[in-house]
């Protein structure tokens, strides 16, 4: 006997798209699955570990505790949306790259969300805060101390970013 399939319409990193699934595929199923979004990682599958951590509306969610169909009429956001529109990596990839933030890479998707939303929470975290930050999420490579110093270096080049003016990317001018 097989399972009914359900038609639900996704926003995933901007793009809208179209997938048939069964009432109970998990999210993070239907987004590597589906999609071939693989950035997000399933680690324990029960929520524990925070490697499938995705932005479901800006806000951090364990995407394998929650089931595909009930992400209809939101937004989500992937490791992978949260590149630069050019291309370039976000502040916060850009700090896990400077501070060698990751070993392994597995784990690091579900910290780079994490931290994406915490930033937009707290754009200038004491060290203490940034630790609470990503308290949620495990890492088996690291001692957490270079994650902790990514954190405060995308606090900076966040904060950096704000203080420069936008720029055209074909002419280089400033835009208001």
């Amino acid at each position: 006997m097989s399972e009914e399939l359900h038609d639900v319409r996704l926003s995933v990193n901007g793009s809208t798209h179209e997938v048939r699934v069964p009432a109970r595929r998990l999210l993070s199923d239907a987004l590597r699955h589906e999609l071939g979004l693989t950035g997000t990682h399933v680690g324990c599958e029960h929520g524990v570990c925070g490697a499938c951590t995705i932005l479901v509306d800006g806000r951090p969610m364990r995407s394998c505790l929650m089931f595909a169909v009930s992400a209809v009429g939101t937004e989500i956001t992937t490791v992978e949306g949260l590149t630069n529109p050019d291309g370039s990596l976000g502040h916060v990839q850009q700090a896990f790259a400077e501070c060698h933030g990751l070993q392994c890479g597995f784990c690091t998707p579900g910290f780079l969300t994490t931290i994406t939303a915490g930033l937009r929470d707290n754009p200038a975290p004491t060290h203490e805060e940034a630790r609470d930050m990503i308290a949620g999420n495990l890492c088996r490579c690291t001692g957490y101390q270079n994650i902790v110093k990514a954190v405060e270096r995308a606090a900076v080049l966040v904060e950096e970013g704000a203080q420069r003016p936008s720029r055209n990317p074909v002419t280089g001018e400033a835009t208001s």
